[in-house]
């Protein structure tokens, strides 16, 4: 049986395109796919964004995110619509009651806005909290990775993220699992830098790690790459709880790659928990 996807985007996300693009009903065809490929439960963790300086060039977003950027290039991105989201969520819960339906958000630099988060909703009401970093440092702004390769040493923009996950953990206590460890690594400039060796920077990865470990939080397993390093450094600087994402934004893509993910993280000993959405451990 297949485990929960964790991490999961519908047309409630800003970067989907919204209610009124082509991505709209993203969340009943997700859970129509969901219920045809055997998936037990899905839970929803739409974008939480609160950034203001977040810097970023309309060549480095999709057409969906473009109105949401600034003449000066910031992204603003427009703040979770909580009532529409969870309507929703009620009507599909009701349309496919074979399939576990779950709450969440994928809360973007935490430590930072955790403030404006409550500010816009009581955060007890989400099942699941995942807390992703999304953006570093740039001056007096912020920038996604994808940025920062073209400015400094791609070497250094990974250092450079990697030394941040202490901050986030240490800055908020909202979120339960840490998302995409890798994240930097995903606009790796291949053509200037060569192939991404982890080994480089083994050390960053399991400080960081160990930092997650050392909280109680669970990583997440992001199946849009599959690193047999990820888990293996992961339960090694002690590591215990993990959860499954595939981060679809679209149907097709939900719990991509999940056979494989699971099989892996069994090998290293890792069990489901009683129930398909609960994080495994070993």
């Amino acid at each position: 049986m297949l485990t929960a996807d964790s991490h999961v985007h519908s047309e409630w996300s800003w970067d989907t395109g919204g209610l009124e693009s082509t991505a709209k009903g993203t969340m009943a065809r997700t859970c129509e796919r969901a219920v045809r490929i055997g998936l037990p439960a899905v839970i929803f963790t739409e974008h939480f964004d609160f950034d203001t300086n977040w810097r970023a060039g309309k060549e480095e977003f999709p057409p969906a995110c473009h109105p949401h950027i600034t003449p000066e290039g910031y992204l603003l991105a427009p703040p979770l619509d909580v009532d529409g989201y969870f309507d929703a969520l009620d009507r599909c819960r009701h349309q496919f009651p074979e399939l576990q339906i779950l709450s969440g958000v994928e809360f973007g630099q935490p430590h930072l806005f955790e403030q404006a988060a409550r500010d816009l909703v009581d955060l007890s009401r989400f099942d699941r909290i995942n807390g992703s970093l999304h953006t570093l440092v740039m001056g007096e702004d912020r920038a996604e990775p994808i940025t920062l390769f073209r400015l400094r040493r791609p070497d250094d923009v990974i250092e450079d993220y990697l030394a941040e996950v202490p901050q986030m953990v240490a800055g908020s206590d909202t979120f339960e699992v840490f998302t995409h460890l890798d994240y930097a690594v995903r606009t790796w400039p291949t053509e200037t830098a060569g192939p991404f060796d982890p080994r480089r920077f083994e050390e960053h990865f399991r400080a960081a790690m160990r930092t997650i470990a050392s909280s109680g939080r669970a990583l997440e397993m992001n199946t849009r790459r599959l690193w047999p390093w990820m888990p293996q450094w992961w339960k090694e600087e002690g590591g215990r709880t993990v959860s499954f994402g595939s981060d679809a934004h679209i149907p097709e893509l939900l719990a991509d790659g999940f056979p494989e993910a699971m099989a892996m993280l069994q090998h290293l000993g890792f069990r489901p928990g009683n129930e398909p959405h609960h994080l495994w451990s070993c």
